[in-house]
């Protein structure tokens, strides 16, 4: 009867730490958060949304679509034509759209695809690829450049 008490003393306090160290978050979703924070604040819109088929980002499973970020800057006065274009060796390859977009470099890393349309640029790229922000800025200067050309 003694060892019962403890044993269920034991199972209890287990059970407890268990339920804490469950709920720390990774080292990876804080950086995440962080970066999304930080785009907020410097007007980039922060989402994830399912892959177009466009873009040719691989298929998380054979019948759904992988998440990917999307991040997008809002021109309000802006009167932008439809344009895709996905990157290829580190150039545009303009899949709808104007062809003046073709072979455009792109010296940003983890970027799959760009679109442009109405009043938003937007950019579809791999988070985990600079989980540190540091081309945060460089992502927004670009998308206003293409917003201009």
């Amino acid at each position: 009867m003694e060892n019962t008490g403890i044993w269920v003393t034991v199972i209890i306090v287990v059970f407890v730490l268990g339920s804490i160290f469950g709920l720390r978050i990774s080292p990876r979703e804080k950086a995440l958060g962080i970066m999304r924070d930080k785009a907020r604040k410097m007007a980039l819109h922060p989402r994830l949304v399912a892959a177009p088929d466009w873009t040719k980002i691989p298929m998380a499973t054979e019948n759904r679509a992988s998440m990917v970020a999307y991040y997008s800057i809002l021109i309000p006065d802006a009167r932008l034509a439809l344009m895709r274009a996905r990157v290829e060796d580190n150039q545009l390859k303009v899949v709808q759209g104007d062809d003046k977009f073709n072979a455009l470099p792109i010296v940003l890393k983890g970027i799959y695809a760009i679109d442009m349309q109405a009043n938003c640029v937007g950019v579809y790229w791999e988070e985990e690829s600079d989980l540190r922000a540091t081309q945060l800025d460089d992502i927004k200067a670009y998308l206003h450049t293409l917003a201009e050309l």
